[in-house]
């Protein structure tokens, strides 16, 4: 095991225990030697981990430490640049220039051999076929998605009819050849899933929609109205 996945590792065996636990019995749970346990505890702590205790007494982590880039595994790495780059390749342009600056924070902080591994992964995502042609701001959609509040959407379905609509935007799909806004349609009184190339203007309302989106979001998936059944607004 490699020096960074055994610190991983050991990071991992500390949040699950509630209370101290003893160098010896992470050691054993790791196949090292209680002196390479001190010696990763030591580094664990140089880089920010708050682990409290002393040998002979045990070892606890204190919550809050979240865990830093370069701690990732292999197969995390690789997990990340494939996400990544799906992301630069089919997103618009504000989220593939985040996904950009992401990944340029994490190889930043990574150790020598995993920025290499990072940057010469063989790991492809293939050609776009989506075109940019909104004629809105999909980060209006988005902000309301996080804050929970109301859209008023103009939109022409496949036929090319026109129709005025206030929505509670649920979530907003990434696909390969179109991106979907998941809503409750006041006018439909259901979910809808609105093409966001057919959408001729937005605005985002003061108005907050009456339920919780993470509950309504579990609700379109468990219904008629989820990811295989729903209907085109």
């Amino acid at each position: 095991m490699a020096r960074s996945e055994r610190l991983l590792a050991l990071l991992q065996l500390l949040r699950r225990h509630r209370h101290p636990v003893s160098g010896a019995t992470l050691a054993g749970e790791l196949g090292v030697s209680i002196r390479t346990l001190y010696r990763d505890i030591a580094t664990l702590q140089a880089q920010g981990a708050d682990i409290e205790g002393e040998p002979g007494v045990g070892y606890v982590l204190r919550p809050g430490f979240m865990l830093p880039p370069l701690m990732f595994s292999q197969g995390e790495l690789e997990a990340l640049v494939l996400g990544f780059r799906w992301v630069q390749k089919f997103a618009d342009a504000p989220v593939t220039n985040a996904a950009t600056d992401a990944l340029a924070k994490i190889s930043a902080v990574l150790p020598a051999e995993l920025a290499a591994e990072l940057e010469n992964t063989a790991l492809l995502v293939g050609p776009r076929r989506i075109v940019d042609s909104e004629s809105v701001d999909l980060a209006v959609i988005r902000a309301a998605i996080r804050r929970e509040r109301k859209l008023r959407l103009s939109y022409r379905d496949a036929a090319g009819a026109h129709s005025e609509r206030v929505v509670w935007p649920v979530a907003l799909g990434y696909f390969e050849e179109t991106r979907m806004l998941v809503a409750w349609c006041e006018w439909r009184q259901g979910y809808r899933h609105f093409r966001t190339e057919r959408m001729a203007a937005i605005a985002l309302l003061e108005e907050r929609f009456p339920r919780r989106r993470a509950a309504m979001l579990k609700e379109w998936r468990e219904t008629d109205a989820g990811p295989r059944r729903a209907s085109q607004a």
